[in-house]
């Protein structure tokens, strides 16, 4: 889906380098800024996760300096966890195809974006990004000296974007998506609005967005290109690879799949079970796989559950109910096996994880009522091809419409497809872009 408009023009050759100058707000920003770094210290004498953040950044200036080779001309991406990684992978890859002489740095905040994506050879640097600040700002983006910097979908920095502008290097926001409730748009947000202003470009995910941004009297430079999430699962559904465990698994049974679950989901899911006929099973992959987590949705489901790592080459645990995955890397095939799919995080307040993954596959797709945020959700959901619940009742409700009527389930078995089909394109917008203001050459 390309909606590219007409009157774009370059912002980054403009005279005017520099932002309104907000000192109070700055220091507001510095301010909270800073007791959030301190919070995070604090913490991170009790807590894991916490403590990578601040070991992850930890003389950074020396390591970064030590492992960037000076001589390579770099594109920097900015994601602020896995998520965002996903959508900007399908960029990257086209990038390092058409620019091979260009190194790929990427930056995340999230030391959950870190460590699952460190090991990966698509990028050349995977770097903890240095808390904003004017310091930290000037001081990283000399180290990393980017021809061009991308920004994926949020997390907005202003002191690296000021940086950026100052210096006269390009950034812009892939699969972008604004909402009237964020700070860009309320009265007090003019700081968040001068953060705007340092992008040269913005790729949108909707309309709505681009509206958005107009109401700041951003008009130009707006093309609204979509969300690169879906050329991504469309790759990953081309390559899926079969998992022959789950295949044995699933035997002549149906599947229900719930990816990416919290225990809210699960409790829900564990109400839904018994209404399923007994030929359906029931795969869960949790959104985290620590020992006490896997621990508690046994316990959950009982002897009726086993674990992926406890099944048998000769069959033994495959007569099971419920298949518990306890590692990580396969949710994504495993939606290909799956005949209905409960995407988690709808009871939460982040909200629900990636429901284009098992959309790709055409599979029925449930999931809990935070979505607001999520562009791809609400158009779906809008068409009734996906199905936001509230509670378990409202879940039964969805499930045995979906069981019990094979015409209903094809229909949108086949409308999935085709919507996921439709909305494929965005990656080769950007890239028609940046080839054309001639940024890398």
């Amino acid at each position: 889906m390309i909606n590219t408009r007409n009157d774009i023009i370059d912002n980054t050759d403009s005279k005017n380098d520099s932002l309104p100058r907000r000192p109070f707000m700055i220091f507001i920003y510095d301010f909270f800024l800073s007791l959030y770094v301190l919070a995070i210290r604090v913490y991170g004498t009790v807590n894991k996760k916490a403590g990578k953040w601040i070991e992850g950044r930890k003389d950074w200036k020396e390591n970064y300096s030590r492992i960037l080779n000076q001589d390579e001309k770099r594109i920097w991406f900015h994601c602020s966890s896995v998520g965002e990684y996903e959508q900007a992978k399908p960029v990257i890859e086209a990038l390092k195809q058409q620019y091979p002489s260009f190194k790929i740095v990427v930056t995340f905040f999230s030391p959950s974006g870190f460590e699952a994506c460190k090991k990966t050879h698509l990028v050349d640097y995977i770097l903890y990004l240095p808390p904003d600040s004017n310091h930290n700002a000037r001081v990283f983006i000399h180290i990393i000296k980017p021809s061009l910097t991308v920004f994926v979908k949020y997390e907005f920095w202003y002191h690296y974007l000021a940086e950026l502008k100052k210096q006269k290097i390009p950034a812009i926001l892939v699969s972008g998506a604004f909402r009237p409730e964020q700070p860009f748009f309320k009265w007090y947000g003019g700081l968040f609005r001068d953060m705007l202003s340092c992008f040269s470009f913005f790729f949108l995910q909707d309309e709505q967005s681009a509206k958005e941004l107009n109401k700041t009297g951003i008009i130009q430079n707006i093309t609204v290109s979509g969300d690169t999430r879906y050329d991504r699962v469309a790759v990953i559904a081309k390559n899926s690879a079969p998992l022959p465990t789950i295949d044995n698994f699933k035997g002549a049974n149906k599947i229900f799949i719930a990816g990416s679950s919290w225990p809210a989901d699960e409790e829900v899911i564990n109400a839904c079970l018994p209404v399923l006929p007994a030929y359906w099973k029931l795969i869960i992959a949790p959104h985290e796989t620590d020992p006490s987590r896997i621990r508690k949705i046994q316990k959950l489901f009982g002897n009726q559950s086993i674990l992926y790592s406890d099944l048998d080459a000769e069959n033994t645990g495959f007569d099971k109910r419920v298949l518990i995955i306890n590692n990580i890397g396969l949710l994504s095939r495993l939606y290909a096996c799956g005949d209905i799919a409960f995407v988690g995080g709808g009871f939460y307040k982040g909200g629900i994880h990636n429901i284009l993954e098992p959309a790709v596959f055409g599979v029925p797709v449930i999931f809990g009522p935070v979505f607001e945020k999520f562009v791809e959700a609400k158009e779906m959901a809008s068409l009734g091809i996906v199905f936001p619940i509230h509670d378990k009742e409202e879940c039964l409700t969805i499930i045995k419409k979906l069981i019990n009527d094979e015409t209903y389930m094809q229909s949108i078995h086949n409308s999935l497809l085709s919507f996921m089909k439709q909305h494929t394109g965005a990656t080769n917008s950007i890239l028609s872009v940046i080839s054309s203001r001639k940024w890398l050459d």
